[in-house]
């Protein structure tokens, strides 16, 4: 067993209004830590709070805005020493190839990269003063399993998840010499309700609060890297290691198809 998960940690959570980070948040009051929880949702983050008042404080704002993140830094010392940040907040566009818009890779890379990577201009200076204290200190990155597969229309979301999962294992091995652990999270499709404008079948859909709970297992038991669920993601991985031909061929004919179905359905 890990000492990641104390029984008294400190914990920003980034995209807490709902979702994952909303299910994350609860599982980890029941464990009763304290919780900083960040979106962009003041309402969503007070009704979330409200189940757990005395662990759970709220530090609204866009994690893509420097000026946000600046305010929420104090919130991140306000109970001590911050032992580890989930930063979840994300999001995801689909492109549609017949209107091509670069604008949709933007706001991809912007909100699921750019975002993530300002959360630690204030989330890696606390970490760095509790491994001062010879205290654990964790970074957990949420990515996605999407991008080990080049499918279609996931121009923008893929590639932007492709380099926050980069984006991480590079940290992991800055970061090795100074003890903070970095945590990739790669979850399939988890019914939220940014999965639920999909208008394709996802396989092997799992609820957040189970994405929840494997996540929270997965910190708890000190794993560097959470993929679930395993019959979607080593499928995803197998897929993956074919030849690039082959794997073309595939990317092709299952785009070819989603686009016709969308075609008659419209």
């Amino acid at each position: 067993m890990s000492d990641r998960l104390q029984d008294t940690s400190n914990i920003w959570i980034t995209g807490a209004s709902s979702g994952i980070g909303e299910a994350v948040t609860r599982a980890l009051a029941r464990g009763g830590h304290r919780l900083v929880i960040t979106g962009r949702r003041k309402g969503a983050l007070e009704e979330l709070a409200s189940v757990a008042p005395e662990q759970i404080r709220c530090a609204a704002g866009d994690t893509t805005s420097k000026q946000d993140l600046q305010a929420i830094a104090e919130e991140l010392e306000h109970d001590g020493d911050l032992d580890m940040a989930i930063l979840n907040a994300g999001t995801c566009e689909y492109l549609e190839i017949a209107h091509y818009s670069s604008d949709v890779i933007e706001k991809n890379i912007h909100t699921n990269v750019i975002g993530t990577a300002r959360c630690l201009d204030i989330a890696l200076p606390a970490l760095r003063r509790t491994r001062a204290k010879g205290k654990p200190a964790t970074i957990v990155i949420v990515s996605s399993s999407a991008w080990w597969f080049p499918f279609g229309r996931a121009e923008g979301y893929g590639a932007s998840k492709a380099a926050l999962s980069y984006f991480a294992h590079a940290l992991r091995a800055d970061l090795a010499a100074e003890g903070i652990d970095v945590v990739v999270v790669s979850p399939g499709f988890v019914k939220t309700p940014l999965t639920d404008r999909n208008d394709f079948p996802m396989p092997f859909l799992v609820s957040a609060e189970d994405a929840a709970e494997r996540i929270v297992s997965g910190l708890a038991k000190g794993h560097n890297e959470i993929a679930f669920p395993k019959r979607f993601t080593w499928m995803l991985r197998i897929l993956g290691a074919l030849p690039r031909p082959l794997i073309d061929r595939m990317s092709a004919s299952m785009a070819r198809k989603s686009n016709n179905e969308q075609e008659s359905n419209g």
